[in-house]
């Protein structure tokens, strides 16, 4: 019998949003964001975190956010832009990651909080050192990385089910 196969999660919050007179889902990157941005998209490159998937919710900010992160990634993976990121509550976001292909390996998702931070405290049953306690002091600012690792498919992924093994903000 072969071993479950190790599949990691990679949650990458939208960087900082600029406030003009739109709607919330319209919002553009602060200049702030467009400058950190492109650093989380180095640091998951420097981390080998190439994913297969990524899904992104479909605001503007999330959206920008990711081109400029994927401009730094040795490959494009294949993006899906998902309505359902967008103000989805933590249920919502464990019920699209257990829709994911088990052909896939690694997983991003590009997304809003407060979703990725309860996704990524609720997911970690255990962690590498202080990235959780770091994390949750943190509160998961803007352009904020979590990378979880499993086994098991991703039908199984629940509370408690990963380990949290990186957390990483641009300001921190």
């Amino acid at each position: 019998m072969s071993a479950e196969p190790t599949r990691r999660i990679v949650l990458l919050r939208h960087a900082k949003a600029d406030w003009p007179d739109v709607d919330d889902h319209d919002r553009p990157l602060a200049d702030r964001g467009r400058k950190d941005a492109p650093a989380a998209g180095r640091r998951i490159a420097s981390a080998g975190l190439v994913p297969d998937l990524v899904l992104c919710s479909t605001a503007a900010r999330t959206r920008e956010t990711w081109k400029l992160a994927v401009a730094e990634l040795p490959q494009r993976p294949r993006t899906v832009y998902e309505d359902r990121l967008y103000e989805a509550s933590l249920g919502e976001l464990i019920a699209l990651v257990n829709e994911t292909s088990d052909e896939v390996r690694d997983l991003l998702l590009v997304g809003h909080n407060p979703g990725m931070h309860a996704l990524a405290d609720a997911l970690a049953g255990e962690a590498e050192g202080d990235t959780l306690a770091r994390m949750n002091r943190s509160g998961f600012p803007t352009a904020s990385i979590a990378v979880l690792g499993f086994s098991g498919s991703w039908k199984s992924v629940e509370h408690g089910c990963a380990a949290l093994s990186e957390f990483w903000a641009p300001h921190l």
